[in-house]
């Protein structure tokens, strides 16, 4: 694909691409309809100059801090996690969650009044790592791929590390949430060099897509 497009926006396979496209529209970047079970990667939006990108939503921040791709969206749980250096220019506030810490409440709330070790289960090992050394806890992360849920039930571990939605799964397993990390929801993110080079461009961009964002609120 030529890298000769004035703006490249990478969107995450899945639901959230759909209603980030949405919101794209709203600010003149139509696009033709996505279908999730298609392998097509770039498409084009309807201005000549801007083409999207599908990639899986991990790897969203990577590419928008290497470049690859002027724009994101990633929600600012796979952002924070990344690590990746990037401008956080607009919550698009969509996918709202919550990043909590969860487990067994009879044993959980023991464990961190002695400042004892603590094993904790979860996707998100940098997030989990970052905020128990910053309250000063001894704990040992345990990157799991699958339902952490199952970690406390199985003895795997005592406590996880979670974005959670409803928590009804939590509750499912006897779990409760402890304690909350931060609150998460999609963001808008930007390359700095891009934001630097094509500022001409991208300000009135960044402009529209927040007000699109304030008067239409969450996006279906």
């Amino acid at each position: 694909m030529p890298q000769e497009s004035a703006l490249t926006i990478a969107l995450p396979k899945g639901r959230l691409a759909d209603k980030a496209l949405k919101l794209f529209a709203l600010c003149g970047l139509e696009a033709p309809p996505l279908k999730l079970e298609s392998r097509k990667l770039f498409f084009k939006a309807a201005r000549e100059d801007v083409r999207f990108i599908l990639v899986k939503p991990s790897d969203v921040p990577i590419y928008v801090e290497y470049g690859v791709a002027d724009l994101g969206v990633a929600g600012k749980d796979t952002i924070l996690e990344s690590g990746a250096d990037v401008y956080d220019a607009v919550d698009l506030k969509v996918g709202h969650c919550r990043m909590v810490v969860a487990g067994y409440e009879e044993t959980a709330s023991r464990n961190l009044e002695r400042r004892a070790f603590v094993r904790i289960a979860t996707k998100y090992p940098h997030i989990a790592q970052n905020h128990f050394l910053a309250k000063g806890l001894s704990a040992e992360v345990i990157g799991l791929t699958g339902s952490v849920e199952l970690a406390p039930v199985t003895g795997l571990a005592e406590q996880i590390v979670d974005l959670v939605e409803t928590g009804r799964t939590l509750l499912a397993h006897g779990l409760v949430e402890l304690e909350v990390l931060f609150h998460s929801s999609a963001r808008l993110i930007v390359n700095r060099a891009s934001h630097k080079l094509k500022f001409e461009f991208l300000a009135p961009l960044l402009t529209r897509l927040r007000e699109v964002v304030d008067d239409h609120g969450s996006v279906g």
